[in-house]
């Protein structure tokens, strides 16, 4: 009896040896980029709630938007020997030397929501993102269907200077309006993804344009510069959403809430749940050795006012945002 108990003890231990890596076995470390705007927190809350779903030990280290920071997590994730490493950059380059350590350790990193410099692409498993040069080009066209033939000069608030998503949103909404020689931007600078700094440069804009008189749309990299342009233009007596057009990307909740008070008029959707597809991605290739895409694209949705805002805004106010 002991001996048939040992054997089947045994008979067990083997089986489970031989079954592939899952995700319940999965650690992994994610050096987010910080909590900047409200789509990255989005980003962190539905990254916890998808190692959740998938019983994953989600190791989360806050960088405070320092690549440096991000450089030390990554190091201190090998050191624990974890099983991959999420990073969302907070810049395109200057990840070579940290990621070659990574693969050295023989542990894969996926990319969320942020690429890198082209020259980095064998360091690196695969990467979760949307088309940011897309999202750029849907702005555009929005805004080129909704003026028509008129007249109009463009104020820009960029994301993060050095940020692949901010020189992709640029250049795609850029080859959007060339197409239309009515539209032209005629001031640019970075907000950097935060709603102070939206709110200081769009009031600098206004000054400089007549008091926003010469001002017929604002694009922005991220909701978040928006919801500051908001502000600014209330406060120099503009009506938002009429007397100037906004268009930004993101999609986060307070957007919405602007639309439905009429001051805000379109944005694009990134969606917050990159984990997702990269948690799949990672327990595939940890078990069964499935090399994924090198591209995993996310869609790209436009919202106007038209699309019940309130619903949406309903919909998403519990993700974290």
């Amino acid at each position: 009896m002991i001996l048939k108990a040992l054997f089947a003890a045994s008979a067990t231990a083997a089986l489970l040896l031989a079954l592939p890596a899952n995700a319940a076995e999965l650690t992994i470390g994610f050096s987010q980029i910080g909590s900047e705007s409200g789509w990255r927190a989005a980003e962190t809350s539905v990254s916890k709630q998808e190692a959740a779903k998938r019983k994953v030990n989600l190791k989360i280290a806050d960088a405070q938007q320092k690549q440096e920071n991000q450089i030390k997590a990554i190091r201190s994730f090998i050191a624990q020997n974890v099983d991959a490493i999420f990073l969302a950059p907070v810049v395109s380059t200057g990840w070579d030397s940290v990621l070659k350590e990574a693969k050295e350790a023989k542990i894969p990193v996926v990319l969320l929501d942020r690429d890198i410099d082209p020259s980095g692409k064998e360091l690196y498993l695969t990467a979760v993102t949307s088309d940011s040069v897309h999202e750029g080009e849907v702005a555009g066209d929005w805004l080129a269907k909704t003026v028509g033939a008129k007249a109009c000069n463009i104020v820009e608030l960029q994301g993060t200077v050095g940020a692949s998503v901010a020189t992709n949103r640029k250049k795609g909404f850029d080859t959007a309006i060339a197409k239309h020689a009515n539209l032209k931007v005629v001031r640019s600078q970075t907000g950097d993804f935060t709603r102070a700094k939206g709110k200081e440069v769009m009031e600098s804009f206004i000054k400089a344009e007549g008091g926003g008189k010469n001002i017929c749309a604002v694009y922005a990299h991220n909701d978040d510069m928006m919801v500051g342009a908001i502000q600014a233009m209330k406060e120099a007596g503009l009506k938002p959403g009429k007397d100037i057009l906004t268009v930004s990307i993101d999609a986060v909740p307070d957007i919405f809430k602007a639309m439905v008070a009429g001051e805000a008029n379109a944005t694009v959707e990134l969606t917050p749940n990159m984990a997702g597809p990269a948690l799949d991605a990672v327990a595939a290739f940890k078990g069964k050795g499935t090399v994924p895409p090198k591209w995993i694209q996310t869609e790209s949705k436009l919202y106007t006012a038209a699309d019940d805002p309130q619903k949406i805004y309903d919909s998403k106010k519990g993700l974290g945002y």
